[in-house]
C-alpha cells in the first residue's frame, strides 16, 4: 500500500513538474511574439485601473457589460485617445523640424567652452564627451520619430484588448486573485497599492512632465533659447527625475548666456528656472502627491533607467512602477511568509497578519 501510494504521489509531481514547464516554455513563446506589442497590453492593462469602476457604475445601472464597455470605450477614444494623438504628432511633427545635426547642436556647446578655456584656461569637458552626449540626443529624437507607427499600432492593441478587459472585468480579476498565493487580506492590499501605483505613474509623470515642459517653452522662446521647442521637451523629460530634474538643461544654458556675455538673459533664464520651472515642479509634485502614492524619488530615477531600454518611450510611465511593484512584492512576501508572530501585553499572539485581519474585520 505504501509503495503504490509514493508511486502515485510520485507520478502526480512528475506530471505538476511537467505542466509547470510546459506553461513556462508557452508562457516565453507567447511573450517574444507579443513584444512587439508589449507598449499596447500595459497601456489597456493601465487604462482598465483607470476606468474600471466607472464601467462597473454603468454596468450595474444598464445590466448589460458590453454596453456599458463599448461607451466606455467610445468616451476613451474621444478624450484620451485623440487628444494623446494629436499632441504626439504635434511633438514628432516640431521634432521633425529641428535639425538634428550633430555638429549644428554641438556648435553653441563648444563655443562657450572654448570663450571659457581661452579666458579662465579651465578645459570644462572633453569633445569626445559632448559629441556622446548629443549623439545620444540626436538618436533619442530619431527613435521618437521613427516610433509614430508602432504608436498608433499599440493604440489600437491597447483599445481592442480594453474592450475585452472591461466586458470580462470581474471574472479576471477573480482569476487573477485566485492565483495570487497570499491570505485574503494580504491580496487586498496588493491590489489596492497596485491602484494606487499605477494612477500615480500612469496620470502624475506624464503631467508633470508636460506642465513643465509647457513653462518651460514659453520662458526659452522669450529668452532667446536655440532650439526652443527642443529644449523644452527635453526639459518635460527630465522633469520626471526628481531633485536634480530640469536643472540639468536651463543651468547649462543659462551659463552659455553668460559666458557669451549675455548677462540679462543668463540672469533672466536662472530666475525663470529657479521661480517657475523648479518651483512649479515641487508644487505640481505636493498637490499629485497628495492625490496619489508617494513615490520615492530612487524608485523614480532606477524605474525610468531601467524601463526606457525595456519597453522604449512608454518604459517612462512603467519602469517605475515594475521597480515599485518587485518592492511590493517582496514585502508582501515578508508579511505573509517571514514575519514572526510577536506577543501583545495581554500574553496572546499578535502576529502581523492577525493584526491586519482583525483590522479587515473591523473594516
Amino acid at each position: 500500500m505504501e509503495s503504490q501510494e509514493k508511486k502515485s504521489i510520485s507520478r502526480e509531481l512528475i506530471w505538476e513538474c511537467a505542466l509547470l514547464l510546459l506553461i513556462f516554455v508557452l508562457g516565453i513563446v507567447l511573450f517574444r511574439q507579443i513584444q512587439p506589442f508589449f507598449s499596447g497590453i500595459l497601456g489597456a492593462m493601465t487604462l482598465y485601473i483607470l476606468l474600471r469602476k466607472p464601467c462597473f457604475r454603468l454596468t450595474e445601472k444598464t445590466g448589460r457589460p458590453t454596453l456599458s464597455a463599448s461607451i466606455i470605450l467610445i468616451c476613451t477614444i474621444l478624450f484620451i485617445v485623440i487628444p494623446l494623438s494629436l499632441l504626439t504628432w504635434f511633438i514628432i511633427s516640431k521634432l521633425q523640424q529641428v535639425n538634428w545635426n550633430t555638429s549644428d547642436i554641438l556648435a553653441p556647446a563648444m563655443q562657450a567652452i572654448d570663450i571659457v578655456k581661452e579666458k579662465f584656461k579651465i578645459d570644462l569637458i572633453s569633445e569626445k564627451s559632448i559629441t556622446f552626449i548629443a549623439g545620444k540626443v540626436t538618436s533619442l529624437g530619431q527613435s521618437i520619430i521613427n516610433g509614430i507607427g508602432d504608436f498608433f499600432i499599440n493604440i489600437a492593441a491597447a483599445l481592442i484588448l480594453l474592450f475585452f478587459l472591461l466586458t470580462g472585468g470581474r471574472k479576471m480579476e477573480d482569476y487573477l486573485s485566485s492565483l495570487i498565493p497570499m491570505k485574503n487580506i494580504n491580496k487586498r492590499e496588493t491590489i489596492d497599492k497596485i491602484n494606487v501605483m499605477v494612477k500615480s505613474n500612469a496620470i502624475g509623470i506624464p503631467m508633470l512632465a508636460l506642465i513643465q515642459g509647457l513653462i518651460a517653452w514659453v520662458g526659452y522662446v522669450f529668452f532667446g533659447v536655440p532650439n526652443a521647442f527642443l529644449a523644452a521637451f527635453l526639459t518635460g523629460l527630465c522633469s520626471i527625475v526628481p531633485i536634480v530634474g530640469t536643472t540639468v538643461v536651463w543651468v547649462p544654458m543659462a551659463v552659455y548666456f553668460a559666458v557669451m556675455g549675455l548677462w540679462g538673459k543668463a540672469i533672466g533664464l536662472l530666475l525663470f528656472g529657479t521661480i517657475c520651472i523648479s518651483q512649479s515642479d515641487n508644487l505640481f509634485r505636493f498637490i499629485l502627491q497628495k492625490k496619489l502614492a508617494d513615490t520615492h524619488p530612487l524608485i523614480t530615477i532606477s524605474g525610468v533607467v531601467i524601463g526606457l531600454p525595456l519597453f522604449g518611450f512608454i518604459g517612462i510611465i512603467f519602469g517605475p512602477l515594475l521597480v515599485s511593484l518587485f518592492l511590493l512584492f517582496i514585502d508582501m512576501f515578508r508579511k505573509e511568509y517571514l514575519a514572526d508572530p510577536v506577543p501583545d501585553r495581554e500574553g496572546g499572539v499578535a502576529g502581523s497578519f492577525s493584526g491586519e485581519e482583525e483590522g479587515g474585520k473591523r473594516r
